[in-house]
């Protein structure tokens, strides 16, 4: 794992300075503290951070072929190198290092921009190839790996973080205000836009091509539901041999690899799969919370290390902890998410940073086989619409009802819904029907603000996903439209930035291509069936995993923020939403912002919202003001909040 960047200036004679080009890399040393390197060659630029995983001794980059006229930076793994290595060689390649890295570069030579179809792992790279005055892009297929770019008549700048673009003279941090709307709406930014003005993100499954002043992007690769028909028996077995391939696979490494525990199904999985295929004792590590009202995740972690008797390890954060690594999750993050759990990930991922370089995680799980309940409540709800046809209205007065009986805000959140075409209301995983910035945006925006976003433009990332999607079920609708944007643009955009953060590498077997290639072929009752959700995979795993895990109910890694929220750092958030300087920014009414902090406080459940603008807030001070990682007056606040 590693950071890269670099920079193409399309007038040949306008040679890139290396001490820019190191500058860059100097932004992103966290990504790799244990090599560096530089090549330029006249108009370009490629720079390089190395965290040491495979070959140790002769990994360094850039890399070259044989003449030195093709040259790459690589950050990833690609867990086939071997046999792409085996068959290069016996077309007559020639190899100076063990590294997965050369790999590319052969394969480059080979097949040209049509290597990327033949690498299995996650990746972002850059390839210069000097004869052909080409610069070549490319990004995994579901966006493991980030890839930044910033893009003028004059040059092409990438990197693996934004901070290292923004090391550029001519890159100006400058707020897109529709996208401060589309973050506000889905509490990630999905899609290839940012926050900043002209800096992009190379789309998943996706190349870039860079030849004489032009730039071309590509899709190589996009996931089709396609179902198949086979019996659930074949598809268990096939589950099971693929599952036990794709971590056989992740383990490889000339370092130390761990395993995180969340205490659920997907990453004691994870663990006990590699546990049944080594002979050595492995490492695990979790997160808990010093929190009364939180289910302990602990407690799983706990069995399922017992089980498969790993080394286990633990760390507890508090919320004067949390609260103090706010203004580093807005700098490594880069775009404002409402991520609490990145915060627990970052502590848990600096502790097993003691012992391991890599670790495994369960991530991916539940968007490749439908474990989230609201697959499973939309799905129930648009078949009954479709089975009730005319008679819908009476179904969401039945909703109603029962919200009156129960009080639930589940189920009052969908009442709207059963009167709504599909397309007009799913937003996607992260984003809830009854969101306050939906229900309050006149209350909330300034009238300034307001009239410089577009709500269409905010929900179209999503609808064209669900547009252009497969048409074999709404379940399968979901999950494609959540894998092009919430997948990438919040979960992976978190695992990726918080363990690089601490320079470790994090994988994800369950996000293997042939893994959700096959998840997208099985039929949708294969993975909700019923109440059930991960149907498939519940099955497959019950005689493999503790039954106490495999029957628990779903948490979701459940992190106190909301509550402390209330409570201890009650006096902070005011302290920070309220503060003059967020106030002069003109996107709310002090009155909005108020309004949300009291209904919050009663317990009508605006925590998502609260930190979303904190993170909002806190990511302003890092990229536009220059505040970067710790803010000491930050954590004054936190200390007198907390009575420390």
């Amino acid at each position: 794992m590693c950071g890269i960047c670099g920079r193409l200036n399309f007038d040949r004679d306008h040679a890139v300075l290396p001490a820019l080009v190191k500058a860059m890399a100097d932004t992103i040393q966290h990504r790799g503290p244990d090599d560096e390197g530089c090549h330029v060659s006249g108009p370009v630029g490629l720079g390089f951070r190395r965290l040491a995983i495979i070959d140790l001794a002769t990994g360094h980059q850039p890399l070259s072929n044989e003449d030195g006229t093709i040259w790459i930076v690589f950050n990833g793994e690609i867990y086939n190198y071997r046999e792409l290595r085996q068959d290069l060689q016996a077309k007559g390649h020639i190899f100076k290092t063990q590294t997965d890295t050369e790999v590319i570069v052969h394969l480059y030579e080979e097949f040209g921009e049509a290597c990327v179809g033949k690498l299995r792992g996650m990746f972002a790279f850059a390839v210069w190839d000097e004869n052909q005055e080409t610069l070549f892009l490319a990004r995994d297929r579901v966006g493991i790996k980030p890839l930044y770019y910033w893009l003028s008549d004059k040059a092409l700048i990438f990197a693996s973080e934004i901070k290292a673009i923004l090391v550029n003279p001519e890159v100006r941090s400058q707020v897109v205000p529709a996208m401060i709307d589309r973050f506000l709406v889905f509490h990630f930014v999905p899609g290839e836009e940012t926050l900043l003005r002209n800096v992009f993100k190379l789309a998943p499954g996706s190349c870039m091509v860079a030849r004489k002043g032009k730039a071309q992007i590509k899709q190589y690769w996009d996931l089709h539901f396609e179902p198949q028909k086979r019996s659930l028996r074949d598809a268990e077995t096939e589950f099971t041999s693929l599952l036990d391939e794709c971590v056989r696979m992740h383990m490889v490494s000339d370092v130390p690899v761990g395993f995180l525990l969340s205490g659920g199904m997907d990453s004691t999985a994870m663990l006990g799969i590699a546990a049944g295929n080594t002979g050595e004792k492995l490492k695990s590590f979790t997160v808990g919370f010093s929190a009364p009202d939180v289910v302990d995740e602990r407690t799983y972690a706990r069995l399922a290390a017992k089980h498969y008797g790993s080394e286990h390890h633990e760390i507890t954060v508090t919320a004067k902890e949390f609260a103090e690594c706010l203004p580093r999750f807005a700098w490594h993050m880069e775009e404002p998410a409402c991520e609490p759990q990145a915060i627990a990930l970052y502590y848990v991922t600096k502790l097993a940073r003691d012992f391991v370089k890599v670790l495994i995680s369960g991530e991916g799980g539940d968007e490749a086989l439908a474990g989230y309940h609201i697959y499973r409540t939309i799905a129930w709800i648009e078949r009954s619409k479709r089975i009730l046809g005319p008679f819908r209205g009476a179904f969401a007065w039945g909703l109603g009802f029962m919200n009156r009986m129960l009080g639930s805000n589940r189920i009052s959140q969908y009442t709207l819904l059963s009167n709504t075409p599909f397309e007009s209301y799913y937003r996607g995983m992260n984003s809830s029907p009854s969101s306050f910035f939906r229900r309050h945006r006149d209350q909330l925006y300034s009238r300034e603000f307001a009239a410089r976003v577009d709500e269409n433009l905010s929900a179209s990332v999503i609808k064209k996903h669900l547009e252009n999607g497969p048409a074999c079920g709404r379940v399968n609708q979901m999950l494609y439209a959540d894998t092009k944007t919430w997948l990438p643009d919040d979960l992976l955009l978190k695992a990726d930035k918080m363990t690089m953060a601490t320079s470790v590498e994090l994988r994800v077997p369950f996000l293997d291509h042939k893994f959700l290639e096959f998840a997208a072929s099985l039929p949708e009752n294969f993975k909700v069936r019923g109440f059930a959700t991960k149907y498939i995979a519940k099955r497959v795993l019950r005689d493999r995993l503790p039954r106490e895990i495999l029957r628990r109910k779903k948490a979701g890694f459940p992190v106190p923020y909301a509550s402390w929220m209330r409570t201890e750092l009650r006096d902070w958030v005011r302290s920070i939403l309220l503060d003059s300087k967020t106030l002069s920014r003109g996107y709310f009414k002090t009155s909005g912002i108020e309004k949300l902090i009291a209904e919050d406080s009663q317990g009508r459940n605006g925590s998502r919202e609260i930190f979303s603008l904190i993170a909002l807030e806190l990511w302003h001070r890092a990229f536009l003001e220059g505040e970067s990682k710790p803010l000491p007056d930050a954590n004054a606040r936190v200390s007198r909040a907390v009575g420390t």
